[in-house]
């Protein structure tokens, strides 16, 4: 019994860093991005920070730890302080997933450095860990930017799809956001989300490891 839960405290102890890091990460890169455009509303609200815990949502972070896809808080974005409110919108959604992946390559890039190396017996316990965050960095940041991208707001895709679509149609679109997590969440109960996500995060990923 006490062997299980350290193992599963082990496991926790290198899953949960990477974690923290990619929802962090695409959260302020939305906050980044829109104050870039000119939006100051998640700065003043303390969410261009890098720290998690600003960022984070109960229930959105265990659904990922646990079930592989999740969620963090939404920024707050303000479109009318935009120059440009369609387009800056779809680009304050891309960063996000555009980020985590960015975060995956690079975790892999660090990952190949790495294995380039002979590690001796006095290091192995140092870099066995490091190794393991690495490998789950890529794993969540993949997932983080692939689930983000489906085309359902308030999804990351339904902003850009918003976006790329004549004003008239992205009106109509728009018109399904108040229940585009009750419809998420039925697709992800039916293993549809599931069916679509799987082949594109397990080429990326197979790509990239």
């Amino acid at each position: 019994m006490w062997g299980d839960i350290s193992v599963r405290v082990r496991e926790f102890a290198v899953m949960i860093p990477p974690l923290l890091l990619a929802l962090a990460a695409h959260e302020y890169a939305h906050a980044w991005t829109a104050n870039r455009l000119g939006d100051p509303t998640a700065r003043a609200q303390g969410r261009l920070t890098l720290n998690p815990i600003a960022h984070l949502d109960p229930v959105g972070t265990l659904a990922l730890l646990f079930f592989r896809f999740g969620w963090a808080k939404p920024v707050p974005v303000n479109h009318l302080y935009f120059d440009h409110p369609r387009r800056d919108l779809m680009w304050v959604a891309l960063a996000g997933p555009l980020t985590n992946l960015g975060l995956a390559a690079a975790s892999a890039l660090v990952l190949r450095i790495i294995g380039g190396f002979s590690v001796g017996p006095s290091l192995f316990w140092l870099v066995s860990p490091l190794v393991l965050m690495l490998r789950w960095s890529v794993i969540y940041n993949v997932i983080l930017a692939i689930f983000n991208i489906i085309p359902i707001p308030p999804l990351d895709g339904g902003r850009v799809l918003s976006g790329l679509l004549p004003p008239r149609q992205a009106a109509t679109y728009s018109r399904i956001e108040p229940y585009g997590m009750l419809l998420l969440v039925l697709l992800i109960l039916s293993g549809a989300v599931g069916i679509v996500m799987a082949p594109p995060i397990n080429l990326i990923i197979t790509l990239l490891l």
